[in-house]
This record gives structure tokens, sequence and C-alpha cells, in this order.
């Protein structure tokens, strides 16, 4: 990157993993198989993208920053035959794409997404892969910010982010990872996050529309009791034709208006949501 007058730009994100170590824990965890197609967002110069390319049947690469395209391909040139393709057309070992994960359809067909994100992405990028794709999915291995992969795999204090991800997966916390296996170190602790997704949300999809429109509500005041966020909004901020108000709703569903929204399950939020009249 030096030799090609390129300096990172972190505010897009970019700090390279320069530990081979973590490097191994991240393919490992994502259980790689000759046959998968793999989803890297953001590969940069390609050392993860090496290590997926020696395991994977395919690896599609979506990177924002086209001054990393000619590095990529020149640390890879050793890997496959590379051809740079548009979104929309066809498939190679090793296809990649210039543009913003965030906005490119994930692929129709099973594939698994590996990658070292964006930590500002982590939450859009859930809610591509999960609620705005159609083909979720099956895994996803990510290096994401250590903070916000332990919150997901809370048991105990449940934020948004948790909820959404177990109505699609189980999250597991692999490790965690020091600023030094990057450069530059990040300002911030990593860990790698997998999570396996259900072959089927565990609840439909009109039900999951409704949970995260109570959960912007609840979560509006995280630390306010029930009774202060839920139990005070208008009905018709859920678009519902009805007269109740929402300490009604809290009653319905059995829910104490005393208790705090993180300390909901998954289960009592599904329970929340279906309580709602149609």
């Amino acid at each position: 990157m030096r030799h090609s007058g390129i300096r990172l730009n972190t505010d897009l994100g970019q700090h390279v993993l320069v530990d081979e170590d973590v490097l191994e824990i991240i393919v490992t965890s994502a259980n790689i198989q000759s046959d998968d197609h793999i989803v890297e967002i953001g590969p940069g110069i390609g050392i993860l993208t090496g290590e997926l390319l020696q395991r994977a049947g395919a690896v599609t690469a979506i990177e924002l920053d086209d001054r990393m395209i000619p590095l990529l391909k020149s640390y890879l040139r050793n890997h496959s035959t590379i051809s740079v393709l548009s979104a929309d057309e066809g498939s190679a070992h090793l296809t990649i794409i210039h543009g913003n994960a965030l906005q490119i359809l994930l692929p129709e067909k099973p594939y698994k997404i590996v990658a070292n994100i964006p930590y500002h992405i982590t939450s859009p990028l859930f809610r591509h892969a999960y609620l705005e794709s159609s083909v979720p999915p099956t895994t996803m291995t990510l290096l994401i910010q250590r903070e916000v992969a332990e919150k997901i795999c809370d048991e105990e204090h449940s934020g948004m982010l948790t909820i959404m991800v177990k109505l699609f997966g189980t999250p597991e916390l692999i490790c965690a990872v020091a600023p030094q296996s990057f450069i530059p170190p990040p300002a911030v602790d990593s860990a790698v996050l997998h999570i396996r997704s259900h072959e089927k949300p565990i609840t439909d999809r009109p039900t999951i529309d409704q949970i995260l429109r109570l959960l912007k509500i609840a979560f509006a005041g995280k630390r306010k009791m029930l009774r202060n966020t839920l139990g005070s909004m208008d009905p018709s901020s859920l678009k519902l034709r009805w007269a109740g108000n929402g300490m009604e709703l809290l009653a319905k569903a059995g829910i104490d208006p005393t208790r705090r929204p993180e300390t909901l399950t998954v289960e009592e939020w599904i329970h929340l949501a279906r309580s709602t009249p149609p």
C-alpha cells in the first residue's frame, strides 16, 4: 500500500487484519466446505480472501473502495483467475464487485458471509442480510467490535440487535481480538462472532416487523420501565386501528410494566407482538 501511495481510510473502517492466528480462527469457525459460496464484505487487499479461496467453491468479494481492487488482484494473483463483475453478471471462482454491500443484492442460492467488516455497518448488515434479502446467509462469521459482539450474545440483558439476531439465528462469541492484530490498530477491542442461522426465522414476517417497531419504541428509553415507553405509546405509532393503549397491550401479553426492555426474552417479544390487535 505504501508503494502504491494508498493510505487507509479509518473513517471507512479500514483496519487490515495481520494476525495469522486470528485469521485461522475466522476460517475455522466458518466451517467452510469445498462447495460453499462465501460472500466477503470489505476484502481490502485480500488477506482473508486468499484463505477463503483455498477452502470454498466460490467467493464473492464486495469492495467499496476502488483503490483496493488493483491491490486485491495483485495479492490474489496466485489464487485464482479473477474477474471484476457488476452485481447482476455471472459468477466465477472469485468475483470482485465494486460497490456498497448494503445496496447489493445478496445471492439467491445458499451462501455464507465471512468478513472483517467496518464496525459501523454491523447493524445495517444484519438488516440487509436478514430482512432485505430473499435468501439469508446460512451462517455469518464476522470480525466486529467486541462490545457489540458481547451484547449480541448476552443472555441476561438483550439489546435491539440481540433480539433481531436471535430471531434469525444462534450467535456465539468465538474469541476476543486485540487492537494490535490490525494495521492500523482500532481504538476498540474486537471479537470474532459466529451466527448459525435457523432454517427459517422463529416467527413469521408480520410478527418480526411488529417486533422491530416495538423495539424501536421500547429502546428509545432503554433504562426506562416499559410503562414509560410501550405503556405510554400511541397505538397509531404501530399503525393499529385500535382504541386501546400501551398499558393494555402489556397486560394482554402478561408482561410486568415495571420491567425494562433489555430483560425481555425473544419469546416474550414475539408474544407481545402477537398480542397487538390486527
